[in-house]
């Protein structure tokens, strides 16, 4: 088998694409309904690394419009099975989405990641990434 993974732009009948995921490339098993719904809405984007059949690798974004800005994306996450890590699928993801972004009018993308997580601060620099300061707060909307 070719060693070489093939990185794909995810379109709406590409469901099927995330019945052979490697471990690790998800935080969760894949849910139906929300494949569907994600890759159905045309401001949600994922490319896949794979190796065969299987995805090795995959990232997310969103990309948004507001009154005020241009187009932008918010990469959601990037993710690359542990055996296939540090052989530059991360960057391949990554320019990929980005090449997404520049089709769609984007004029930056932007993500947030963990201060200790220092292989992604890594790949991030190394695509251009520069770092910013920012407070990251959420919400459980699921409590009064």
């Amino acid at each position: 088998m070719d060693q070489t993974p093939t990185i794909r732009l995810l379109r709406p009948d590409d469901a099927a694409v995330l019945a052979n995921v490697a471990d690790d490339v998800f935080d969760q098993d894949i849910n139906p309904r929300w494949t569907a719904e994600f890759l159905n809405d045309p401001r949600h984007h994922m490319v896949v690394a794979l190796l065969g059949n299987q995805v090795i690798g995959m990232a997310s974004a969103v990309h948004y419009v507001h009154p005020d800005k241009p187009p932008e994306m918010w990469v959601n996450e990037v993710s690359v099975a542990p055996p296939h890590r540090q052989r530059g699928i991360g960057r391949q993801l990554v320019a990929a989405l980005f090449s997404r972004g520049r089709e769609l009018g984007c004029k930056e993308a932007w993500l947030g990641t963990e201060e200790l997580n220092a292989a992604a601060r890594r790949l991030y620099a190394s695509v251009g990434g520069v770092e910013q300061s920012m407070v990251y707060v959420t919400f459980d909307l699921q409590r009064p």
